[in-house]
């Protein structure tokens, strides 16, 4: 099974017991049923949120400068310089 089939199987089952819930095919306390089931989606949406803003947050904090990228990317920019002088293309 793929990951985008295990995503969309997930995501419906999911959708199945929400809409079992809010349709009230499942019983439960009416507080439960009028205050809580209906405001679910909107709870879910905003957690997701937040987890997504609190991991984006903690990977700028974290975030490492890598010296020898750097350098391995500097010394391709110069290859390629070098190649396209060879070719006749100012780079400069």
């Amino acid at each position: 099974m793929t990951r985008a089939q295990q995503t969309i199987s997930i995501g419906l089952l999911i959708t199945s017991l929400y809409l079992a819930l809010y349709l009230q095919a499942v019983p439960l306390p009416e507080l439960v049923q009028t205050e809580i089931i209906p405001v679910l989606p909107f709870w879910a949406l905003v957690s997701f949120g937040a987890y997504l803003l609190a991991r984006l947050g903690w990977n700028v904090m974290t975030f490492h400068d890598v010296p020898e990228a750097h350098k391995e990317l500097v010394a391709e920019i110069e290859m390629a310089k070098k190649d396209l002088r060879r070719l006749g293309v100012d780079v400069d």
